[in-house]
């Protein structure tokens, strides 16, 4: 019954072709004898040589076992997938499980991703050359120690090359019951946890489906798709997809579009579409590892492009206005950001005496700075993304050039604080009024400065503001980190502009001198934490040539304030001397910039190793990792981090450097992975736009069942503890 029933699946006629009945059963009726020919007589013997294996050479009482079906196929022959297309039938196995004791179940296969193999005007699903088809078999727990267990089975499949050939087999295997633990196969434990691995996975990212009468279109917002590659297809269900038809794929900066056909004649209902997406991740680093998601979305009806951006919504978009604006005013509280806006405070102080239109003005004048700065840090990235570069927010401090610019600016802003050097204010000679024009231009400085410290910070409200931005037009994304400026700078204004606020500030005098000097402190500070982010990014080379560059800055601040007051060619001499200082500091760049990227690389292995010696259990996140380990059933936890975060070293050390953290990691076997986002990292890139972010950090847990949690931003102990408990 079972080869009859095989016979009519090879020789059915593809359902999308507008056949006659009775030109159908004339077709049957032609082939039939070529089939019952291959059937009796295949030539060669069986076209398919199907085994039963096992990942561990022993049964362990309740604990899961891993099988598979192996197929060797023969040359030019291939066997089919769940779903095998226009024509085929996907293999079956009828299983005979020991009977006693009872609890032994064996689950259904796990179909790996299948190949498109067209045949003439026809294409099915299917495997060529060896396949492995999972199988996971519960074991009871009661079960005698000592004892052998035989697992036995009857596999049915079709292989067709020019012709169909239904074939079959009996499967047996015995193995030993053993207290465990499970003794891992050497041949097959590495073949079947690489098969898991390259299983698809329950998809991370948001996605659209729309259909109508001709075509179904899917859009998965992967981010910038133009590293994509061999992007593929499988519906799941017959019927609802024209197989013969190749998808259209395009691929944007916001995902990839894949336009399917239906079938022109009896289509089945696409209220669902259910399938599988493959493609190969060039950015990875490995373009031959191919990547699969499963694809389980509701369909909507309509005719408009699935990838089309929706219309945005003004409840949308002032959400995340007020978002930004506050996540803004948070950022004052950050460290990053502290040591500037003291110094811009101990300037209030100053003018708080000064006339209202004096206050007013200094206020505007350093929201314009940030304001301006935020612009341009806006505008950068947009151009950038609109490029096709995978980047987000703090996507500067990516550079060793621009860390080593920032190294510089701070330390000459130490400097200058310390009173090795003044610059701005009024000298002998000079009017009032060019003096208060300096003024203005201190404060407009300081607020830009306060915006490119202000970068590697992310405060909360900021990652929704944000992640909205990047996925948005120009001009709406620039309003909303324009919005971001206005809350950088609103603490400032509200004092500027309110006299009953500044009667809180204590009264100019002597001591303004000796705070300033203490400010120069938290910003040497500064200048060194981003010494240390250059260090990763450029290795001993990089951070070497940049201290040599804050030689030179330190000594054209001491040659300019020793002679700016001075007359005459001594004057001049030691002017063009501190400029060339600078100009020999400035050359310094290009040492950094050219070894950043190597120089950290060849790096990284040792500093991992170091890890490892040092017992820290954090493994490198790239997807195919992370894809399969969920595979696996283990539960992930992920952390995307990078060296110029501060909000993500303070999260590192507080609360996953908490023991009771590290132990409860280990106790819940909890795999964790490190995203480093220091350098750019277009798959790291890619999972942040997926989960609505614009920057680090990022925290997902994945359980071992059920859907991703994304943590907050800023971390506890207890925030962590209490998401392994639930899941």
């Amino acid at each position: 019954m079972t080869k009859i029933r095989l016979m009519m699946a090879a020789l059915r006629p593809p359902t999308r072709l507008a056949i006659p009945r009775s030109v159908a059963l004339a077709l049957c009726l032609l082939a039939a004898p070529v089939a019952a020919l291959a059937q009796t007589d295949p030539g060669d013997g069986p076209h398919t040589n199907v085994t039963l294996v096992s990942e561990t050479r022993n049964i362990v009482p309740g604990q899961k076992l891993q099988l598979a079906l192996r197929q060797q196929i023969q040359t030019g022959w291939h066997t089919y997938w769940v779903n095998p297309g226009d024509s085929g039938l996907p293999t079956t196995v009828d299983w005979t499980l020991p009977a006693l004791p009872a609890g032994f179940q064996a689950g259904p296969i796990v179909w790996p991703t299948p190949r498109r193999i067209p045949f003439g005007p026809l294409v099915s699903y299917g495997y060529e050359g060896e396949v492995l088809l999972p199988v996971t078999v519960t074991v009871p727990d009661k079960i005698a120690v000592g004892s052998n267990v035989t697992l036995t089975g009857h596999a049915s499949w079709l292989v067709c090359s020019n012709v169909c050939v239904p074939e079959e087999t009996d499967l047996k295997l015995t193995l030993p019951v053993s207290a465990g633990p499970a003794v891992p196969d050497p041949t097959w434990s590495v073949q079947l946890a690489a098969v898991r691995g390259a299983m698809p996975v329950d998809n991370p990212f948001p996605t659209q489906v729309t259909v109508d009468k001709a075509e179904i279109r899917l859009h998965v917002a992967t981010g910038d798709a133009g590293k994509l590659t061999d992007v593929a297809f499988f519906p799941l269900d017959e019927g609802v997809v024209d197989n013969d038809v190749a998808p259209k794929i395009a691929a944007g900066r916001d995902g990839v579009t894949i336009t399917l056909k239906r079938p022109e004649q009896n289509p089945r209902p696409a209220d669902r579409l259910n399938g599988v997406l493959a493609f190969r991740d060039a950015s990875a680093g490995d373009a031959s590892t191919s990547r699969a998601i499963s694809i389980a979305t509701p369909a909507t009806a309509g005719a408009a492009g699935a990838g089309a951006p929706a219309t945005i919504g003004a409840t949308a978009l002032i959400e995340a206005l007020l978002l930004a604006i506050a996540g803004g005013i948070v950022l004052n509280l950050m460290p990053c950001v502290l040591p500037v806006l003291s110094i811009k405070a101990l300037s209030l102080v100053r003018h708080a005496q000064s006339a209202p239109r004096e206050v007013r003005l200094q206020g505007l004048a350093y929201a314009a700075g940030v304001l301006v700065s935020f612009g341009i840090v806006a505008g950068g990235l947009i151009a950038l993304r609109a490029a096709g570069a995978e980047i987000g927010w703090g996507f500067q401090l990516q550079s060793p050039i621009f860390l080593t610019i920032m190294i510089y600016v701070l330390f000459a802003v130490g400097l200058s604080l310390s009173g090795v050097f003044t610059f701005g204010d009024s000298v002998a000679g000079v009017g009032s009024d060019l003096a208060a024009r300096e003024g203005y231009s201190g404060s407009f400085f300081t607020g830009a400065l306060a915006t490119l410290v202000a970068t590697p910070c992310t405060a909360p409200f900021m990652a929704a503001a944000i992640g909205f931005a990047i996925t948005q037009p120009w001009y709406v994304s620039f309003a909303v980190f324009e919005a971001i400026g206005v809350g950088l700078a609103l603490p400032y204004l509200l004092l500027a502009f309110s006299p009953g606020a500044r009667r809180f500030l204590p009264k100019p005098g002597a001591w303004m001198n000796s705070f300033k000097q203490v400010l120069a402190f938290p910003v040497y500070g500064t200048a060194v934490w981003l010494g240390f982010v250059l260090a990763s990014e450029s290795g001993s080379i990089g951070i070497t040539a940049a201290l040599a560059g804050l030689v030179l800055i330190g000594f054209a601040a001491w040659l300019y304030e020793a002679v700016r007051m001075g007359e005459g060619r001594g004057r001049l001499a030691g002017l063009a001397l501190s400029a060339l200082a600078v100009i020999a500091a400035l050359f310094l760049l290009q040492i950094p910039g050219e070894t950043g990227y190597a120089a950290a690389d060849t790096e990284a292995p040792a500093a991992n190793a170091a890890a490892g010696a040092a017992g820290a259990t954090w493994q490198p996140f790239s997807q195919a990792r992370l894809d399969a380990l969920r595979a696996e059933g283990k539960p992930v936890f992920v952390d995307f981090t990078a060296d110029w975060c501060i909000t993500c070293k303070v999260n590192e050390r507080v609360a996953l450097g908490d023991p009771s953290v590290k132990q409860a990691f280990v106790a819940g076997g909890v795999v964790t992975l490190r995203g480093d986002w220091t350098r750019r990292d277009g798959e790291i890139t890619r999972v942040l736009e997926a989960n609505h972010r614009g920057g680090v950090p990022l925290y997902i847990y994945y359980p071992r069942s059920g859907d991703p949690v994304i943590l907050p931003q800023i971390l506890t102990a207890d925030t962590v503890l209490q998401q392994l408990k639930g899941g």
